[in-house]
């Protein structure tokens, strides 16, 4: 008999509505032997069937929900028809090209909690996030490569991840050798890509709509590109007539492949300092400098809901510095992938910028992640990018 996880009174609500995860506070008993990385039912304080997942007692997140069919298996029929799922979405989306990119499994996104999967030409690049797939990685791995024939599969891991699902996973090979450094074309764009080194999977292919959308406004300026790493925003301003692009990045080897992506494209005046940003970005305004726009692209401030109000003051902080550094007319880009952050707060921190600093800014565009990450509307939290094109007074 599956074993069993019974909710709260009053708790169920979410998961009846389709919700995937399910937080210890939540539960009120397990019934039967739950092992870590097993199935389980979800059921209601009075037995009746919600949803079916996989058990991890050394998370928070206890339960992560995939079937709301009582009685489905989560076996290898149930994982492949998902990843067949996701990967004709992408078919759909016209992004299977041979020497493209794209975000081939979006985790709550395409049903499969914990599971990241990027394609790059002929390479995968796959992350756990959630135990119960991570055990299931070498079956997934096999179902994978069934689907979407490639070189190899390569294993990324997330930092902190270990800690908070108990996981013990390491970089490396699933499928193939290690990928060699590769090239990818992004909307007429040639970009480098390391598998093995890069940040997150590789590449941010999440930005790809919002560095055209925002290249398109910044013909003839100069541009500020903050959190820059291998230059794809700068890259496309530049492309696109922006008359100078400094780019800011606290990783030299990220900076090493700007300026290698950069020379990739044939583009000249693109200036790239290794510096703390918070640091530069001060430094700058202190020195009265200005710009036709500044664009901020922050690594994830927040992991925990323990951690917004901190996050929040860093957004602040860096929308503050943006709007002095704007010269009239000009534009900030603000972008920000913390999930637990809502697109809202972001909005309000704008507002009290522009009071703050006694200047109007005008909300051009609220814009999300590219296609290729679609956002389950049962999980709010999957909508994690936010990305806000304004203009400053």
């Amino acid at each position: 008999m599956t074993p069993r996880v019974v909710v709260h009174s009053g708790r169920a609500k979410p998961f009846y509505g389709r919700h995937p995860w399910v937080f210890v506070g939540a539960v009120q008993r397990t019934e039967g032997e739950a092992a870590d990385g097993a199935e389980v039912d979800l059921v209601s304080h009075t037995g009746a069937f919600i949803a079916r997942g996989l058990y991890n007692g050394r998370s928070k997140v206890r339960v992560r929900l995939y079937s709301w069919q009582d009685g489905e298996a989560l076996d290898d029929e149930f994982l492949r028809a998902r990843l067949r799922n996701a990967v004709a979405l992408r078919r759909d989306l016209g992004l299977m090209q041979p020497d493209g990119a794209c975000r081939l499994v979006n985790s709550e996104g395409d049903g499969l909690s914990g599971l990241t999967v990027d394609r790059y030409c002929d390479w995968l690049s796959v992350q756990f996030t959630g135990l119960g797939l991570a055990e299931r990685r070498e079956r997934i791995a096999e179902l994978l490569a069934e689907l979407v024939p490639c070189a190899g599969i390569y294993l990324r891991t997330e930092k902190g991840i270990g800690q908070l699902e108990g996981l013990s996973l390491s970089d490396g090979p699933l499928r193939g050798g290690t990928p060699p450094p590769l090239t990818i074309v992004e909307t007429g764009m040639r970009f480098m890509v390391n598998l093995a080194e890069g940040q997150k999977t590789g590449y941010y292919l999440d930005q790809r709509d919002n560095r055209l959308a925002a290249a398109r406004l910044l013909v003839g300026r100069r541009v500020l590109d903050a959190f820059c790493y291998s230059g794809g925003f700068g890259l496309r301003a530049r492309q696109h007539g922006a008359v100078e692009v400094i780019g800011i990045d606290g990783s030299e080897a990220a900076l090493s492949l700007a300026r290698e992506n950069a020379a990739l494209n044939h583009l000249d005046g693109l200036t790239y300092v290794k510096a703390d940003v918070f640091d530069e970005l001060d430094r700058r305004v202190k020195n009265r400098e200005r710009f036709g726009a500044v664009v901020l692209d922050p690594p994830k401030f927040a992991r925990a809901k323990s951690g917004v109000e901190e996050a929040l003051r860093g957004y602040r902080r860096l929308l503050s510095l943006a709007v002095r550094l704007v010269e009239p007319g000009g534009y900030v880009v603000m972008c920000c992938c913390s999930g637990r952050v809502t697109s809202e707060q972001i909005e309000e921190l704008m507002a009290q910028t522009a009071a703050d600093q006694r200047r109007d800014i005008q909300l051009i565009e609220r814009r999300g992640a590219a296609g290729d990450h679609p956002v389950s509307v049962s999980c709010p939290e999957s909508h994690y990018l936010k990305c806000l094109i304004a203009r400053v007074g």
